[in-house]
């Protein structure tokens, strides 16, 4: 009877470990064909001189014209974050943007102030930095690159990112990513609504 009890233990860790095995696998090949179908590669980690870096390759299935835009029209830039944001000035001079930005983010205490620059490159990338505030870096670049003919467009963006903050980092990180998933899921549903101005507008 005992021995008749180890064999039914012992075949039902072996099936116990088939199905581990399978779906392991089952997982791995859904995770591999969801990132490769996803039209978003983000990456999002500390770096050691501090602060946070992250890179990401977005697709948009618009023209580079209505990207460019959202991306310049800085009054309505806190309406591409899921987070209360308001634009305190404005300042147009010599080809640049000075923007001044209250942040009222969940895992921070208290509006946060961002005083930044934004620029054209002579390369056509978007170039904005840190000019003052509370944070301590930020340097982001949006390069808008016209693919499959000029109807789509791949973006590469890079953000680097300091804050002066008791978090750990780690839930930064965690944060940050969330934001900027958000973020460019708002910019893609955008950019979809305002094609079909864009279409009237070429007619």
């Amino acid at each position: 009877m005992l021995a008749g009890y180890f064999n039914n233990l012992l075949y039902t860790c072996v099936m116990l470990w088939r199905v581990l095995i399978i779906v392991g696998c089952l997982t791995l090949s859904w995770s591999g064909w969801s990132r490769a179908a996803e039209p978003v590669v983000l990456d999002v980690r500390t770096e050691s001189t501090g602060g946070m870096r992250a890179m990401a390759t977005i697709l948009f299935p618009v023209e580079p014209a209505i990207i460019q835009r959202m991306l310049t029209d800085y009054a309505r830039w806190p309406e591409l974050f899921d987070m209360r944001m308001r634009m305190a000035e404005i300042r147009e001079q010599d080809g640049k943007v000075f923007t001044d930005i209250r942040i009222d983010h969940a895992v921070l205490p208290g509006e946060r102030r961002l005083l930044s620059e934004t620029r054209t490159l002579p390369t056509g990338e978007f170039l904005t930095e840190l000019k003052g505030g509370d944070f301590k870096q930020y340097h982001r670049v949006w390069k808008l690159i016209p693919v499959d003919g000029g109807t789509h467009t791949k973006a590469e963006f890079e953000l680097m990112v300091e804050i002066d903050t008791i978090l750990p980092d780690w839930m930064v990180v965690v944060a940050m990513r969330r934001d900027l998933e958000s973020h460019f899921r708002i910019m893609r549903d955008k950019a979809l609504a305002q094609q079909p101005l864009q279409s009237g507008r070429s007619q």
